[in-house]
């Protein structure tokens, strides 16, 4: 990256930036150069929250196959009725302390975690409804933007009849749902080359 100012250089431009890798000290779990508290640790839901506790895992992977170490994730979920923690809805929710938010940084082995519950099914265009999913925002090192998908749940039978899912070709819609094992999904997100995970325009 050039450091001279954009006055000085022959094209006239700022040095270009992407969104990473600085949320290890400001903006992930744990913390920082082994003393600095930071904030978010993918813990979304407390215990006692209505509905069904679990875990979504997975890891973000590059196109070689090799974890991205310092990614981040942001999700934003409905509660487990389908109702989302935001003024638009207009509906009374089950718990006013669920947000639906929640962030998680990538381990070494690029590993995300966030603690839960399952969502419900939300409305949809058309009337319909959507199957239940989460929404994901992946940031990264190298990346000019985020990129956004959903996670889907393979014991999900309303997954054939969602109207988002049924976009995405069939042959990579597996690529957008989690795998169930006990209480935790896990779904690795793939940022390019074979087997990508699908990503949204948004």
């Amino acid at each position: 990256m050039s450091t001279e100012p954009a006055d000085t250089r022959p094209d006239g431009l700022s040095p270009s930036q992407t969104v990473g890798p600085f949320f290890h000290y400001g903006l992930t779990p744990g913390t920082a150069y082994g003393h600095v508290p930071v904030s978010v640790d993918g813990q979304v839901a407390a215990p006692g929250t209505p509905g069904e506790p679990i875990v979504l895992t997975g890891r973000v992977i590059d196109g070689a196959g090799d974890p991205v170490p310092d990614a981040m994730l942001e999700i934003w979920q409905a509660d487990s009725d389908g109702r989302y923690a935001h003024p638009d809805d207009g509906r009374p929710r089950a718990s006013n302390s669920f947000t639906g938010f929640g962030r998680s940084d990538t381990t070494a082995d690029g590993t995300y975690r966030f603690t839960t519950i399952k969502p419900g099914r939300v409305p949809g265009p058309g009337g319909g409804e959507q199957a239940p999913h989460i929404l994901v925002a992946v940031f990264g090192r190298g990346m000019l933007k985020q990129l956004f998908t959903r996670v889907y749940f393979d014991d999900e039978a309303s997954n054939a009849e969602d109207p988002i899912l049924a976009l995405v070709p069939e042959a990579r819609r597996g690529t957008l749902i989690a795998k169930r094992d006990g209480d935790t999904f896990t779904l690795d997100i793939r940022l390019q080359g074979e087997g990508e995970t699908v990503f949204f325009d948004v």
